[in-house]
């Protein structure tokens, strides 16, 4: 078995073997580089931060001494010199609490990677992206080298090493090797079961039919639940990142199954997983023969010109330019807008700016040269890493230390089903919108021959963010009041990118924030919101109906000018890169 796990360049390169093409694509070298030469020309901000940690652990050794003879006493023991951050799951265990072996592992660990992180992070001297670089792979380094990651002082793996006789190990090796197979040689993590979902059996079932196609995009129109619906459909935009199925997830969390219920005319985006043959792809092709392409198809399916537009992540920034474009060609079409997590001003956009400077852009350029786009595996790891412990290293302690295989979980597999992204396009978008940001910049974008102004856009934005969001910080999300000059509605969901947005009302789960005040920046904005318990899809649906207009009947597939192409999901969604 390790004969055959040793052929792959992976594994060869992690033993010293073979030296990857490029050493540093993140270009993170030259950021930690100067980190050290600014420590070296401070040298007693170094002697007082050594200081620092060595009597952080002289406390601890106290405090073990103490709880020690506490404990041989029947007395109480002393207080935790460190404890984890709340959420930290991966001190769980209760021998890291209860053994004083593996407790004094646990808070040395704490203590030195919180002054490891604090000492980089306020490294004086580095300009801003550097200071973001290190602060961010000082972090990585931490997660990485934390106790719970190795054999010998993770408590819990012991414990199944012994009672297993070590086949914990043995599956963990297993599962690593068909990892790396699975990756062609990189490693790429099962995070669920693989074999307990499939599209259109228990994911992506709400009944529907593809009405429209083009090398872009299938466009999806749902069967009506109820006799009468709104007047206005709703034309949903996911990200292409991943599949549109995280709107239509389970039939219990399916956002789309919902607004269907609530009398809406639903059609759903369904970007092509593209090819080299899509190589030559542009974001304005995303923008013409995606977003334009579907308001055409849905006016057609419909008799409506109005259309309500909604975007998710990188699919509402296209529906926030779509909104600049129509308004630069005084067309009327969108007549409101609703983005969830998704940002049109990119001057603060979280850790993601850890990944994108001139360097690492023409290294990613290299990198899709030869085919054209860029790798489902490459966005999927990056995103991972913005959330290493809880999606790289929890996965690798269950999956190959403790041999465990991975549970059936909807929103894992479906972040697992990542699509390749045309060369063209992805450049652009990073470089005009998170490097420059320039899509806020009056004129500075032009597509389609139109220069983008957000100012010019006047309809009614349901701006929409999560307080725990790592792709799509809140207060960026928020910078978006800034930029359109119609009345915008700004809701703050609990939890992150994706459970705070798929949050159905049944599950009762979360909350959210309003502000009835809106303040015009986030700060006051916060002070001043109010906690409301569980989902804010029925905020959304008052907010939305109102401006729907009048009931007709029921509109269903097929039923106008377009005809049936295939059931709903289609085919484009069923093309895995992953």
């Amino acid at each position: 078995m390790f004969a055959e796990l040793m052929k792959t360049p992976t594994a060869r390169a992690a033993f010293g073997l073979e030296a990857p093409a490029n050493p540093d694509p993140l270009n993170a070298g030259p950021a930690m580089q100067a980190a050290a030469r600014q420590l070296m020309l401070d040298p007693a901000k170094l002697v007082q931060a050594n200081l620092q940690l060595w009597q952080q652990h002289m406390l601890l050794w106290q405090q073990m001494s103490s709880s020690m003879v506490g404990n041989a006493m029947g007395q109480v023991a002393a207080q935790p010199v460190a404890e984890p951050d709340k959420g930290d799951r991966r001190f769980r265990h209760p021998d890291w609490n209860e053994n004083p072996l593996f407790d004094y592992l646990k808070q040395s660990y704490l203590i030195t990677s919180r002054w490891l992180v604090e000492t980089m992070s306020t490294v004086a001297g580095l300009d801003a992206q550097t200071a973001r670089k290190v602060d961010f792979y000082t972090r990585q380094f931490a997660d990485a080298f934390a106790p719970s990651n190795f054999v010998w002082t993770n408590p819990e793996v012991l414990r199944a090493t012994f009672e297993t006789q070590g086949q914990n190990l043995r599956k963990g090796l297993e599962n690593f090797q068909r990892d790396l197979q699975r990756g062609e040689g990189q490693l790429r993590i099962t995070m669920s079961d693989p074999d307990a979902f499939e599209l259109g059996r228990n994911l992506a079932t709400t009944p529907g039919k593809v009405v429209f196609q083009n090398d872009l995009i299938q466009l999806i129109q749902y069967e009506p639940t109820t006799e009468q619906v709104h007047r206005t459909p709703i034309l949903m935009v996911p990200a292409w990142i991943n599949k549109y199925y995280i709107l239509d997830l389970t039939a219990k969390k399916s956002l789309v199954r919902w607004a269907v219920s609530r009398g809406y005319t639903v059609f759903v985006v369904s970007w092509v997983n593209p090819d080299e043959t899509l190589a030559h792809k542009e974001f304005e092709d995303y923008l013409t023969g995606g977003v334009i392409a579907a308001l055409d198809a849905v006016e057609a399916a419909t008799g409506e010109h109005e259309v309500h537009g909604l975007g998710y992540c990188i699919g509402g920034t296209l529906i926030g330019v779509a909104l600049g474009y129509l308004a630069g060609i005084n067309d009327q079409r969108l007549k409101t807008a609703t983005m969830f997590t998704a940002q049109v001003d990119f001057s603060e956009p979280g850790d993601l700016a850890v990944f994108i400077d001139e360097k690492q852009l023409d290294n990613l350029d290299q990198m899709m040269g030869d085919k054209g786009y860029l790798e489902a595996q490459a966005m999927f790891t990056t995103f991972n890493m913005l959330r290493a412990n809880d999606l790289i290293w929890s996965f690798f302690v269950s999956n190959y230390l403790l041999g465990k295989e991975p549970q059936p979980f909807d929103l894992l597999h479906w972040n697992a089903d990542a699509t390749r992204m045309p060369r063209r396009m992805h450049l652009f978008y990073l470089r005009q919108m998170y490097l420059h940001n320039n899509l806020v910049k009056p004129g500075a974008v032009t597509l389609a021959g139109v220069p983008i102004d957000l100012t010019k856009v006047t309809v009614p934005v349901y701006l929409q963010a999560c307080k725990e969001d790592h792709i799509a910080p809140f207060r960026s999300v928020f910078k978006a009041r800034h930029n359109f000059s119609g009345p915008v509605r700004f809701v703050l969901a609990g939890s992150g990118h994706i459970a705070g947005v798929i949050n159905p009302p049944d599950a009762n789960k979360y909350q959210f924030w309003l502000n009835p005040a809106e303040p015009w920046e986030i700060d006051p904005w916060l002070r001043g919101a109010v906690e409301h318990p569980g989902s804010w899809w029925p905020d959304w649906d008052a907010w939305l109906a109102p401006q729907s207009g009048d009931m007709v009947p029921a509109r269903k597939p097929g039923d106008a000018k377009l005809g049936i192409i295939e059931d709903a999901p289609g085919s484009f969604v069923k093309s895995r890169a992953l």
